[in-house]
């Protein structure tokens, strides 16, 4: 990729008066304690945005330039230098690790244009690498006063935009952003595309007591299954030991790195994340992390890993991993014990990553996800446009048929499916 012609040092004049914005592909000119005041109590923001997860993605040779990642963070400061906006960006020599698709977008922008030096990457892209955690994207210091933080709000979207022009870049895409920002982009002429994930939500007015309280909310053949998959999990002598922050070891970090591998290896393809990424996070940010790990005769034989908001109360199931085959123990491990979990210690929300039907009938509900996308060359943006008018009608007839056959009892005090915020 060519060399990207920007200089933090050369802010540009933002919009509102006084306030300037600034481009870093150096994330150690953030000060992390200003860029951490802009996540707090964000949905999606811990661990996944705070700087210190983003800088371990790029420093680890995780998301870096190596890999087709190059960090160009946006900032909006006012004259005495005070961080009051941002967002998390990169710009991509692919589309890898980003779990909405744009190849074909690719492909037809390059049949088209490529004989005119005109190519879809690179672009520019505001997500979580390797992630796909909805949340904000763009971040307002949350003691804004309300009509600047939507002026920052225009700012970041038409920094992003100007940024892309002046580099000649062919697009931008920011992914399972939150509904307001989703309303935002639109009325500044991004196209949105919808998707569908699978999330737990424990009960409002009266929280489950425990897993035999969320089981019984089910229908009955929906009950049995999961009870079933239980005792053959536990007929097979798997006990699990739970770990949490700074309780976890480097042995448990060797196992459990050891077991995320294993699942790509499997599937003839390298990890995304080195083993460097999680030494750095467990570090810097170990209150975000539980592990657990399943032992069968006192041997490690499978881990899977959550990540965790305790602020916010959510938590996101992130990657697991097996060096035993075990009937049912994916079920075990990614969903029943994080569910036991999440009711125990009284969590609001379980993300169960993307896509996954077979979710459903184990208690997560689907909600639908919002990414929104700048398009600059206009006969590629009327096609995709296009696309997406047919694509959301059946986004929305599938959720429709998910909705219907929701696994509990239609007595149940279940949450109605909603849009992420």
């Amino acid at each position: 990729m060519s060399s990207i012609q920007t200089d933090s040092a050369d802010a540009q004049v933002s919009m509102v008066a006084g306030l300037t914005v600034h481009w870093h592909s150096d994330l150690a000119e953030i000060d992390a304690e200003q860029w951490d005041d802009l996540v707090v109590g964000v949905d999606g923001g811990g661990p996944f945005l705070r700087l210190a997860f983003l800088r371990a993605m790029v420093d680890s040779g995780s998301a870096c330039p190596d890999t087709g990642w190059h960090p160009l963070l946006l900032t909006v400061r006012d004259a005495q230098g005070q961080l009051l906006a941002g967002s998390p960006l990169f710009v991509k020599d692919h589309s890898y690790g980003e779990y909405v698709f744009d190849w074909a977008w690719a492909d037809a922008h390059d049949r088209a244009l490529a004989s005119q030096g005109a190519h879809y990457y690179p672009k520019l892209l505001s997500a979580v690498p390797f992630s796909p955690i909805p949340g904000q994207r763009l971040l307002v210091r949350p003691d804004v006063p309300a009509d600047l933080q939507m002026a920052l709000h225009t700012q970041l979207l038409n920094a992003i935009t100007a940024q892309c022009e002046a580099q000649g870049w062919s697009s931008a895409h920011a992914l399972f952003v939150s509904e307001t920002e989703a309303q935002q982009a639109e009325r500044a002429g991004w196209l949105r595309r919808s998707g569908v994930q699978f999330h737990w939500e424990n009960r409002e007015e009266v929280p489950y007591g425990d897993f035999e309280d969320f089981l019984a909310s089910l229908q009955r053949d929906k009950r049995k299954k999961i009870q079933q998959e239980r005792r053959k999990v536990r007929e097979a002598g798997i006990e699990f030991v739970i770990r949490q922050g700074a309780e976890l070891t480097q042995d448990d970090w060797d196992f459990f790195y050891r077991c995320y591998a294993q699942t790509y290896l499997e599937r003839g393809r390298q990890p995304y994340l080195t083993r460097d990424f999680w030494q750095r996070v467990s570090q810097a940010l170990p209150e975000h992390w539980v592990l657990f790990t399943a032992m069968q005769g006192g041997t490690p034989v499978a881990s899977a890993l959550l990540a965790i908001d305790p602020v916010r109360r959510v938590a996101y199931g992130r990657y697991w991993g097996a060096v035993a085959q075990v009937s049912c123990l994916h079920f075990e491990a990614c969903y029943y014990q994080p569910l036991a979990w999440c009711i125990a210690q009284g969590y609001r929300r379980f993300e169960g990553g993307a896509q996954g039907e077979h979710k459903l009938a184990r208690g997560l509900m689907p909600v639908a996800t919002q990414s929104v996308h700048w398009l600059a060359h206009p006969g590629l943006r009327d096609a995709v446009a296009r696309f997406l008018d047919r694509e959301s009608q059946g986004i929305g007839q599938y959720l429709e048929h998910l909705d219907a056959r929701a696994p509990f009892k239609i007595s149940s005090n279940v949450p109605e499916r909603n849009e992420v915020q």
